[in-house]
């Protein structure tokens, strides 16, 4: 069995947050289905399976898998994890005390601000939150972003389904024979929603977390879901036009200038 911390605060929301509602992709209806079947997006464990680095762990993976999607690969590894994690929250490495998890709005802003830096680089991604509970655009996100970076309530029956069966599951909003399915009753994580088969309740998702992919409903994701937001890596811009480009993103620039100035 693998390791499973979790790690994601409870949801905040920034004075200025960047917010996608306002950008013209944003007004478009989802693909029925994003299938990525073929394509493997690098997901990573990044140090997530002892401590609650879950914040910059997805962080990195998500900018994985937007690599994965051009065909690349972005190196990272659970130093560089680990090393976010400090920077961003305050965790002190070697001092369990201070491994009290991160809060998705505050990573990204710190990366926004200070950068993501790795080995081949200084990353500074743009970034605005969507509605959770607005499934079109949780799907847009996917398919014109990359991914989709999500703070999850995972129920104390999530995490025993997940060890019971090595993560072999379907997650489904009413799992109550593996245990308590009240959302937060296991604590706060953060992973990516990479593609889906549908739309409905009924229709699952591939969620990108502790290293690999974990199947769950549209149900389950309405149940648990927290928040969620949008991240564009520029120094990763494909030539295929994942990204939003012209008026769109000049507009998240602004939200993002105004935001970091907000915030200085």
């Amino acid at each position: 069995m693998t390791g499973r911390a979790l790690g994601c605060l409870p949801a905040k929301v920034l004075p200025r947050q960047p917010r996608l509602a306002g950008l013209h992709m944003m007004n478009r209806i989802a693909p029925a289905r994003l299938n990525r079947s073929h394509v493997d997006p690098g997901a990573l464990m990044l140090g997530n399976d002892t401590l609650g680095d879950c914040t910059a762990a997805g962080l990195l993976n998500h900018m994985r898998a937007v690599a994965a999607l051009g065909g690349w690969q972005v190196q990272a590894d659970t130093n560089d994890a680990i090393r976010l994690y400090a920077e961003s929250t305050g965790y002190r490495p070697g001092q369990p005390a201070t491994d009290q998890g991160g809060v998705e709005v505050e990573v990204l802003a710190y990366a926004a601000r200070i950068g993501v830096h790795l080995e081949s680089g200084d990353y500074f991604p743009l970034w605005g939150s969507a509605d959770p509970q607005d499934r079109n655009a949780l799907a847009l996100v996917m398919a014109g972003m990359g991914a989709v970076y999500l703070g999850v309530q995972l129920a104390q029956s999530d995490m025993n389904q997940i060890e019971a069966t090595n993560g072999a599951c379907v997650l489904e909003p009413d799992n109550h024979a593996y245990g308590d399915p009240t959302p937060g009753s296991a604590g706060g994580h953060c992973l990516l929603g990479w593609s889906y088969t549908g739309l409905a309740d009924t229709d699952t998702l591939d969620l990108l977390t502790w290293g690999v992919t974990q199947k769950a409903t549209w149900g389950w994701l309405k149940s648990r879901i927290m928040e969620a937001h949008g991240i564009l890596w520029p120094q990763l811009t494909l030539a295929s036009g994942l990204y939003p480009t012209g008026a769109d993103l000049d507009a998240l620039r602004v939200q993002n200038t105004e935001f970091l100035n907000n915030d200085a």
